[in-house]
């Protein structure tokens, strides 16, 4: 009787071994639910004009973009990192930076800067990074009247702002396309910087020539136009642009640092 009972302990014991065996080699598998963040939807004419420039997804994909205006008063040098916005305008007279804490002026001689320096220093990269920052967040899309201009008529894409969003959240855009290439034409826009107070008045930038620089269809040159009753009538300056860089890399860090002879911009 005793042995029985020995040989059947030592079969239970090796049936529950046995059986931890098999759950260590199969252990019970969770499921896991993935949830997608939505994706930001665009306007369709828009999103056919990012196209038409080499489209959204490249654009996404840069981190750095670097390019000369040419100025008879001399060149004027920007790079900017695309993620943070963070970025430097380098002048003859003046250097002016943005970074994550300040915007910052730096004098290289005696000559005092004309300007406010909040206002400037990322003016010039919105119009140049058009169409694509037409992407950014807290953008509210509606439709614009077209813009007909020498016989030929360019649909709308209107352009505001959500509040807080940038320095000028009052500042209406309104894109213009070719209706049958998609590349932008126009660009009108509002200035509510220096008022605070929403504007109607439109003033106008024609895009005239692009460049191709990694797979993207950049500025080469665009002129400024007086215009009456928000329409544009005689062209104004042109200003063209040379060494043209677009990177995935994002630019050092340090560039965009605040120098300890710059004064911070109020």
């Amino acid at each position: 009787m005793k042995h029985t009972f020995l040989l059947l302990l030592a079969i239970s014991m090796f049936s529950c071994k046995n059986e931890t065996k098999k759950d260590a080699a199969n252990p019970e598998i969770i499921s896991e639910t993935t949830v997608e963040a939505p994706t930001k939807k665009y306007p369709e004419a828009l999103v056919k004009v990012f196209d038409a420039h080499g489209g959204l997804d490249t654009w996404n994909k840069m981190q750095s973009l670097a390019y000369t205006q040419v100025k008879e008063s001399g060149n004027v040098s920007t790079i900017t990192n695309l993620k943070n916005r963070n970025i430097v305008v380098d002048m003859p007279e003046h250097t002016i930076g943005a970074n994550d804490e300040d915007v910052w002026l730096n004098t290289k001689g005696e000559k005092a800067f004309k300007g406010n320096p909040r206002f400037y220093y990322n003016l010039m990269f919105y119009f140049y990074a058009m169409p694509f920052v037409l992407a950014d967040d807290g953008i509210i899309y509606g439709d614009a009247e077209p813009l007909t201009f020498e016989g030929v008529t360019y649909p709308g894409i209107n352009i505001s702002y959500q509040n807080g969003v940038g320095e000028s959240s009052g500042d209406d855009y309104v894109l213009y396309y070719n209706p049958t290439t998609y590349k932008m034409e126009w660009l009108g826009y509002t200035v509510t910087y220096f008022s605070k107070e929403k504007s109607s008045e439109l003033h106008f930038r024609r895009y005239t020539a692009w460049q191709n620089v990694n797979g993207l269809d950049v500025v080469e040159a665009m002129v400024g136009y007086k215009a009456e009753e928000n329409v544009p009538t005689a062209a104004g300056r042109e200003d063209k642009f040379i060494n043209v860089k677009l990177s995935t890399e994002a630019p050092d860090s340090s560039v965009f640092k605040t120098p300890e002879t710059a004064k911070v911009a109020k």
